[in-house]
């Protein structure tokens, strides 16, 4: 008899992964995935617990799930990841409907832990050894993530990721290669560098840092685009940026989190770096690839952040002329530093300073995107496009991220339909706020790294 097993992986890109690396560590140890709820015997919850909204999310996922265990047929309903790696016996108690609940540090050891609160026995009664990302189950089509560090060793005074990832561990250089080409083998255009700080790789392990050979490394791969995430632009390292400039295949796109761009604020944030310093930084990367998309991340409502620091984090964001921006209301988070710090900001002021800045960051992609008109750009198409109409599919080029950005809408000469996962030369015809508009050129020659 087969038992099934259905999971649901909440948070970010990294938790993705763990999800993927999860699943299959289930079908080898025996176990079946199914889609739906309502088919598991056991199902599981990849937790997110960075911010209060997360957490919350989490939980609301836990009692919606836990309605199969008399609808449906689950026996067994767990928990697992970030979470639990920090509240683990709060959440038994608090959630009764709990059955099980597993931290962020073996993923694959959850398998057995199911298979015992089932009461049977799995095919491989072993837990993670050597390269548990052997075991990936993939899941996102032609693109996939690949996670060459763990944990964070930036004491960012408002952060619980070191609580429930542990210090920064380097995975050995060979060891992502090789993930990098069984990824190749399966049919991935496009491989996703992540980290929670892909700009300090190395250090832990090599004493020094290795981000470049690793970059140069993977480019010797025949992917049609490979991305680099999640980079703190003051401390990404000279020779970085040349190999990015050199190897076409890697896109010319940085997702570089700022946070702020006050110095009191970034100073009370603890992230060692001043506005002008990031400013300056930013421009050193362009003057490396004048062409590249900069995605960053700010926090408003900080504890301290007065009118006059808001003011300077919007005179920051225009010059710093981000492509892509995203935001949030900072949330007090127990166990942090910043939890305690005076001067915490009203929520509906919070809520008035996210509003502002969503609204200056809308006005300057709206600007940034306008460049790319009447040029032709490789974009991997993803989707159809039907909120636009029949023919129309939806892709990506090097300067769009997955899930985060804004597309590229596209339409082929009349009666074809795009191949997903294929890459298009794409005229763009238009812009809009956060998507470009174009059309396939008949001459389909142009690709990443041609």
């Amino acid at each position: 008899m087969k038992h099934t097993i259905y999971l649901l992986s909440l948070g970010c890109a990294k938790n993705l992964v763990d999800s993927e690396v999860m699943a299959g560590a289930f079908e080898r140890d025996g176990f079946v995935m199914v889609d739906e709820p309502a088919q598991a015997e056991a199902i599981v919850i990849n937790t997110c617990g960075f911010i209060e909204a997360a957490k919350k999310e989490s939980i609301a996922a836990i009692l919606d799930m836990a309605a199969y265990k008399e609808s449906g047929r689950c026996r067994v309903l767990a928990a697992v990841g970030c979470m639990p790696e920090k509240y683990a016996a709060d959440m038994l108690e608090a959630l009764p409907e709990l059955d099980a609940v597993s931290g962020s540090r073996d993923y694959v050891g959850v398998s057995a832990l199911l298979a015992r609160k089932l009461g049977i026995a799995p095919s491989c009664p072993h837990s993670a050894s050597g390269d548990s990302y052997l075991l990936r189950k993939l899941t996102t089509g032609a693109v996939a993530y690949l996670k060459i560090a763990e944990g964070c060793d930036n004491q960012c005074s408002y952060c619980l990721i070191p609580q429930l990832r542990g210090p920064y561990v380097s995975r050995p250089l060979e060891e992502i290669v090789a993930e990098a080409q069984r990824l190749l083998e399966a049919g991935i255009k496009e491989v996703v560098l992540i980290a929670q700080d892909t700009s300090c790789y190395g250090y832990d392990l090599y004493g020094r840092n290795r981000l470049a050979d690793l970059l140069l490394a993977v480019a010797e791969l025949p992917f049609a685009m490979i991305r680099l995430l999640y980079a703190y632009p003051d401390t990404l390292p000279e020779n970085v940026l040349q190999v990015m400039a050199a190897h076409p295949n890697i896109c010319h796109y940085l997702d570089v989190p700022v946070q702020h761009g006050a110095d009191p604020i970034l100073r009370a944030m603890n992230r060692n770096t001043s506005g002008q310093e990031l400013l300056t930084a930013l421009q050193r990367i362009r003057t490396y690839m004048p062409d590249i998309a900069l995605r960053s991340t700010v926090m408003v409502g900080f504890p301290g952040e007065t009118e006059e620091d808001f003011a300077t984090l919007l005179d920051f964001l225009q010059q710093a002329q981000f492509d892509w921006l995203g935001a949030f209301a900072y949330s007090q988070e127990e166990d942090t530093p910043a939890a305690e710090m005076p001067g915490q900001i009203d929520e509906d002021i919070k809520q008035e300073r996210l509003a502002q800045v969503m609204q200056l960051a809308a006005v300057i992609t709206e600007k940034r995107l306008q460049r790319f008109v009447g040029q032709t750009l490789p974009v991997l198409a993803e989707s159809p496009a039907e909120e636009r109409g029949p023919g129309w599919f939806a892709g990506r080029s090097q300067y769009h991220a997955p899930e985060v950005d804004g597309v590229v809408y596209f339409q082929l000469p009349a009666g074809q339909a795009a191949v997903f996962g294929e890459i298009y030369a794409v005229q763009i015809t238009d812009s809009e706020i956060y998507d470009l508009i174009g059309h396939v050129v008949s001459d389909n020659s142009l690709k990443r790294g041609e």
